[in-house]
C-alpha cells in the first residue's frame, strides 16, 4: 500500500513525464509476462520512450495537473502508458509490432498534440513510413517534373547539335 507521501512523489513524476512527452499511448497490458514487460520497456527505450505503469487514480490526478484531461476516458482496467519524448510514430510502431509478435499487448489509443487517438487510429500511425522516406518522397515529386522540363527544353538544343554534326561529317566526306 502506498503512502500519502509516494503517492504524491509517483503523481508529480507522472506530471513531469506527462508534460514533456510528445505523444501518449494507453495500452492494456494484461496478460503480459514481467519478462514480457521488460521487452517491451527496452524496445520503447530505445525508441527514445518510456513504458509507465501507475494506478488509474494516481494517472488521473497526474493527467489533470498535467493538462492533459483526453487522458481519463481511456484509463480503465489494467493500463500502461508509453510516452514517446521523440518521434511518434516511432513508438507507435514498436506497440504496433509488439502486439504482431506477442498477440498479448492492445492498444486503447493515446494523445498527440492535444488530439485523441483511437486504437485503430494509433495502428495507422504505425504504418506510415518513416518521417526520412516521406520527405524524400516528396522532393522526389517535386524534382521529377523538373528534371522532365529541363529534358524538353534541352531536347531542340540537342537535336540542333546533331544536324549540325551531320551536316558537318557530310562536309568532310
Amino acid at each position: 500500500m502506498l503512502t500519502r507521501e509516494s503517492k504524491r512523489t509517483v503523481v508529480n513524476e507522472l506530471k513531469g513525464k506527462l508534460e514533456t512527452a510528445q505523444a501518449i499511448y494507453v495500452v492494456d497490458y494484461k496478460g503480459i509476462s514481467v519478462a514480457g514487460m521488460t521487452e517491451l520497456r527496452n524496445r520503447l527505450r530505445g525508441a527514445n520512450s518510456m513504458l509507465r505503469v501507475a494506478k488509474n487514480t494516481l494517472t488521473r490526478i497526474a493527467a489533470n495537473d498535467a493538462g492533459v484531461q483526453e487522458l481519463e476516458a481511456l484509463l480503465d482496467g489494467p493500463v500502461a502508458l508509453a510516452m514517446s519524448y521523440g518521434e511518434p510514430a516511432t513508438t507507435a510502431k514498436v506497440l504496433s509490432n509488439f502486439m504482431r509478435e506477442f498477440k498479448i499487448l492492445e492498444i486503447k489509443g493515446g494523445i498527440l498534440e492535444g488530439r485523441v487517438l483511437s486504437g485503430d487510429e494509433v495502428k495507422v500511425l504505425a504504418d506510415l513510413p518513416p518521417y526520412e522516406v516521406l520527405v524524400a518522397r516528396v522532393v522526389g515529386g517535386i524534382k521529377a517534373p523538373l528534371y522532365g522540363l529541363a529534358g524538353v527544353l534541352n531536347g531542340p538544343m540537342r537535336n540542333l547539335v546533331y544536324v549540325l554534326e551531320a551536316i558537318r561529317e557530310k562536309k568532310a566526306s
